[in-house]
Formats: structure tokens, C-alpha cells, sequence
């Protein structure tokens, strides 16, 4: 088998509550199914009757887990959802989200966007005084904290499990009467508000507002606890503020470009980190082309700023899974050619630049470069929009280990040389920010600069850590 994206990072999920609608399983499900993108491994949703919280989870998309009849099984007005992406070993579903506990406190659900960067110490630590764990999530650590809390209510609880963590979270929380929702104190991941009506909805991007045809009302403050119950809607701020480090990755590559994330469309920034690209790293060429999707936004604004026109030379094809059945008799390149298909009639002759979103092992866009070349191209020029990828995540994000990362060991002329390209650019660190016309700062880089905004436990490359947020190991 064989993953087409297996040279891109990738996110690990989106997140989704409910509360307050008839229909709060249905309005789960579709924002679900908008933020696909974010996870293809495992979905589920969790509903809350009053009485009961009811779950269903499996393996694979959201179309193929949720049928007319499961759904009205869900029955309630509230309910939680989650889209997950295993980063690591075998999909197993002990590790599908909403997780589903009972403890002394009642019934209690909850999913998770991020990694904790200390979650090994925190699970040897509860594991020392007791705890057994019944998935490899850093997600069931937070449960295991809530559990062992003191604290007359769930938010108090909630919160003193959340103050001994560190890292990264998007966190949506389900009781039989309330929903919480929490994103940690740097705001690494994104988590927006919305209303349909009287309800209320939380949800990882405002893609899936749009679909559900609810009202954008606000992010969720980094370092904010909201309570949602039938009082209405609490906010807290329980942490001592910091400056918060939002994930510019979200920009480059995550989200999807109809989204409003941290304040701006993703669209339009990719569009002026184009034409930032094309500022710093412009070459005499006859057509700039993109590598669909990721790579169109920007590809449209380096040809706006160079004046080169714009053509498809790349066409994707929608309608491939993650892995396929490699024909007996290896076709070149097979990888690649299942999913990206060159234009001749475009292409041969001509000087090309192609934009790419990042670069991070280097094989995709050497085969890419082939593609072009026998299609006949004369020239193929590679355009990175983000700066060289040269450090792994911790925070959540599916990261190969720093001897996989070309950018941490190789020149920009050696990789160059690597891909077969005629040239190489990358987008500069400053260039990066170009979208905030000058403004503050607000973003973490450690996958570009190696400055990571939270100490790092010792020993905990991303392979160790997904092991907590991935379907890492057998059942």
C-alpha cells in the first residue's frame, strides 16, 4: 500500500459541540463532514439526552461512519464530534474520538485537537499511582487528570487537569448537561464560535459554520474555559496570560481556504504569501502552475505579482484514498501519477514555475519535477511558500523526525539539485509574516526556526509523542 500524501505534514483533527438544538447529532455530522480535511482516519460523535450520553465511532470517513439510522440513534441537544488523523503505526478503534468515561462525576465525554508535550511524564506519573489506560491518546491523560481533581463542579475540575498540562489544545467536553469547551492558553490550534439560533457551536474552522448555516460570533480565546449549559454561556480565564503562539501552519497548509482562521481568510493569505514568493524569488518564466490543492491561492498571487500568466498544468484527481493497491508491474512514479496528472498541451515548451505550499522529504516534488519535464517543460523553476521545514512539530501536527526533514541537513542548492529542478526558491522567515503588513508577531515557527514557544520533555521527538495521539500501536 501506498500513501500519495506521504511527503505532506498533516493535521491531526478537528473538534465540534453542540448545544442547544433538536437536531444537535445532525448539526455534528455535517460540520464533521467540513472538516475532513483535518482528519480521514476515524470519526465520531457523542449525544446527550439528559439522562445519557450516546457514542459512535468507527474507522474511516465521515460519509461511511454515519448513516440516517445512526444518527437519529444520537438523539439529544447537545452533542460533541471529532475527525482524527492516526499519524503513526495502525488505526485501531480504541483510539477514535469522542473518548467515553464514566467516573465518580458522572458520564463524561470529550475531543481533543492538539498533542501535550508532556504527556508521557504525565501518564507514567498517573500510571505510578493507579491509572489504567485504555488507548494510547494523550487525550484520555486529561481524562485521567479530571478524574483525580478536586473541585464541587466539572468546569473546576476541567480546569485544575488542564493547569497541569502543557502544549497544544482544542478541547470540547461533553456532560450530560453541559458543554465545555477550552483552548490552551498560546491558542496554537484554531477554535471558533458560532449560533444557529438559540444553539450554540464550536468548531475547529468557520468552513463548518458555513455548512450548518450558523452565525460566526467569535474565536475562543486563547486561555479561555467556556461553560454551556442551561444558565447559558460562562467564560472563564483561569491561566495567567501569555503572549499566544498561534500556528502559522494553519495558513500555509491546514486549513481550508474558505476558513476565517485566527482573524484573516486563509485564502487571502495564502493569495499574499504568493506574491510575497514572487517578490523575493522571481525567475523569467512563461507560466506559473500549482501543485493542486494547497498550492492554488498562492500560485494565483505569484503570477498576479510576476505578470506570468496562470495556467493548470497539474491536474488532481478528488477521488483517490490515502492508500491504494500499487499495480504487480510498478508503473514510474505511480504515486504521484494516481493523483496528479501534467498537461502537455500546457506545458510543453515552456518555462514553468510550480508552487508547492512546503517541502518536506523532497521524493513528492522530485517526481513532480519528472512529471513536468515529460510533459515538456523546457525549464521547471520550484516555488516553496513557507520557509525551509528543518524541525519536527510537538504540537499536534503529523511531522517526520529531523533525518527525514531534507531542509534540517541539505543546502537549498543541494535540494535543488535533489528535485531535479532548473531552480529553488523558498519563501524567506520575514516573508512569511508579509500578510500581517507589519503587525505583531503572534505565531509559532518551530517547524521553520527550531524556536519552540513550550520546553520540550527530554527525549520526546514527535515519533514518541504521537504515539499518545495516534493510532500508535496494536489493540
Amino acid at each position: 500500500m501506498f500513501s500519495p500524501d506521504a511527503d505532506r505534514f498533516h493535521e491531526e483533527c478537528g473538534v465540534v459541540g453542540v448545544y442547544g438544538h433538536p437536531e444537535a447529532a445532525n448539526l455534528a455530522y455535517l460540520a464533521l463532514y467540513a472538516l475532513q480535511h483535518r482528519g480521514q482516519e476515524s470519526a465520531g460523535i457523542v449525544s446527550s439526552r439528559g439522562d445519557a450520553l450516546i457514542s459512535h465511532r468507527g474507522l474511516g470517513l465521515v460519509a461511511d461512519i454515519f448513516h440516517p439510522d445512526i444518527i437519529r440513534r444520537l438523539v439529544g441537544t447537545a452533542a460533541i464530534g471529532h475527525n482524527r488523523y492516526a499519524t503513526h503505526g495502525e488505526t485501531v478503534l480504541k483510539n477514535a474520538q469522542p473518548l467515553v468515561v464514566e467516573y465518580q462525576g458522572g458520564a463524561l465525554a470529550v475531543a481533543h485537537n492538539g498533542n501535550l508535550v508532556n504527556a508521557v511524564e504525565l501518564r507514567e506519573r498517573l500510571e505510578a499511582t493507579g491509572s489504567i489506560f485504555q488507548s494510547t491518546s494523550d487525550t484520555e491523560v486529561v481524562i485521567h487528570l479530571i478524574a483525580q481533581a478536586s473541585g464541587p463542579t466539572l468546569v473546576d475540575r476541567v480546569v485544575s487537569a488542564l493547569s497541569e498540562v502543557r502544549g497544544a489544545y482544542s478541547l470540547v467536553f461533553l456532560s450530560k448537561d453541559e458543554l465545555i469547551v477550552a483552548r490552551d492558553p498560546l491558542g496554537f490550534r484554531p477554535l471558533v464560535l458560532g449560533r444557529v439560533k438559540d444553539a450554540w457551536v464550536a468548531v475547529s474552522e468557520t468552513c463548518a459554520l458555513d455548512l450548518i448555516n450558523a452565525t460566526y460570533v467569535r474565536e475562543v480565546e486563547p486561555g479561555e474555559v467556556i461553560v454551556i449549559g442551561s444558565e447559558g454561556m460562562r467564560s472563564f480565564h483561569p491561566f495567567p496570560p501569555v503572549r499566544p503562539r498561534r500556528c502559522v501552519f494553519e495558513y500555509v497548509y491546514f486549513a481550508r481556504p474558505d476558513s476565517r482562521v485566527f482573524g484573516r481568510t486563509v485564502y487571502q493569505v495564502r493569495r499574499e504569501l504568493g506574491r510575497q514568493l514572487a517578490r523575493e524569488t522571481h525567475v523569467e518564466a512563461d507560466v506559473v502552475t500549482p501543485v493542486p490543492d494547497s498550492g492554488v491561492p498562492a500560485a494565483i498571487g505569484y503570477a498576479e505579482q510576476s505578470g506570468i500568466p496562470y495556467q493548470l498544468g497539474l491536474i488532481r484527481n478528488h477521488y483517490v484514498g490515502r492508500t491504494f493497491i500499487e499495480p504487480t508491474d510498478s508503473i514510474r512514479h505511480f504515486g504521484v501519477r494516481v493523483k496528479l496528472n501534467a498537461m502537455p498541451e500546457i506545458l510543453e515548451g515552456q518555462r514553468v514555475v510550480v508552487v508547492d505550499d512546503s517541502l518536506v522529504r523532497g521524493t513528492t516534488s522530485q517526481k513532480i519535477v519528472t512529471m513536468l519535464r515529460n510533459a515538456g517543460a523546457k525549464e521547471v523553476h520550484m516555488r516553496i511558500c513557507s520557509p525551509p521545514t528543518i524541525s519536527p512539530c510537538y504540537y499536534g501536527i503529523d511531522t517526520p523526525t529531523r533525518e527525514e526533514l531534507v531542509g534540517a541537513s541539505q543546502s537549498v542548492e543541494e535540494i535543488c539539485r535533489f528535485i531535479g529542478a532548473d531552480s529553488l526558491g523558498y519563501l524567506s522567515e520575514s516573508g512569511l509574516y508579509a500578510f500581517l503588513d507589519g503587525g505583531e508577531r503572534d505565531f509559532c515557527d518551530g517547524c521553520f526556526t527550531e524556536r519552540y514557544p513550550t520546553p520540550i520533555s527530554a527525549g520526546q521527538e514527535p515519533r514518541q509523542l504521537q504515539l499518545f495521539d495516534a493510532a500508535a500501536s496494536a489493540a
